[in-house]
């Protein structure tokens, strides 16, 4: 059974902006890794329509390595897009998924291969609520954005992670594997 893989990239007071974060080419070669490791990557449609941007890369590489390598990486990748209001992507490797969150991911997970990669925090929220994710790859920026859109938002469900590893970057951001444990309980 494949493993259902949460990646994201927060800032230390929690929140998920792509412009909030400080990449550089140790955290591209990074996600450029967990790309090649991966055999799909969900998106919500605003998450999707942000990694256009890559496709740039592209047809007009920038010379950096880093960054190159990475808009490869994401254009190869199979990409799942869940979303209610487009009604075709651009992207060759991508396609509309046809069916519900939690049924396209189920029979995904009943698949052979590798990983299956979410990189929306809406999808992030609607997998943890399900129950559907396996392993979270927080990669925490040390920046303090002050506001934006929480991670962790409208959880009912108390859900105990266990630590597995970390990696700390020279930048000085640092990610959390972890694992949901057995136990969960819901606050009302």
């Amino acid at each position: 059974m494949r493993k259902v893989v949460a990646a994201i990239n927060m800032t230390l007071d929690g929140f998920c902006d792509h412009t909030a974060g400080v990449p550089d080419e140790e955290i591209h070669q990074h996600y450029t890794e967990l790309l090649n490791e991966g055999d799909a990557i969900l998106y919500g449609r605003i998450t999707y329509q942000l990694m256009d941007y890559w496709q740039t890369f592209l047809k007009n590489p920038s010379g950096e390595k880093s960054m190159d390598d990475f808009a490869r990486a994401i254009d190869k990748i199979p990409k799942i897009v869940f979303s209610h209001t487009l009604k075709n992507v651009e992207w060759e490797s991508a396609k509309l998924a046809n069916r519900g969150i939690e049924e396209e991911v189920l029979e995904l997970k009943q698949q052979p291969g590798r990983d299956i990669l979410v990189g929306s925090r809406s999808l992030i929220i609607q997998l943890m609520k399900l129950h559907l994710i396996d392993e979270y790859q927080l990669c925490i920026h040390p920046v303090v954005a002050g506001s934006g859109l929480p991670l962790f938002e409208n959880i009912n469900d108390r859900t105990i992670l266990k630590l597995l590893k970390t990696k700390t970057f020279s930048g000085g951001a640092v990610t959390l594997y972890y694992m949901p444990t057995i136990e969960k309980t819901t606050n009302r």
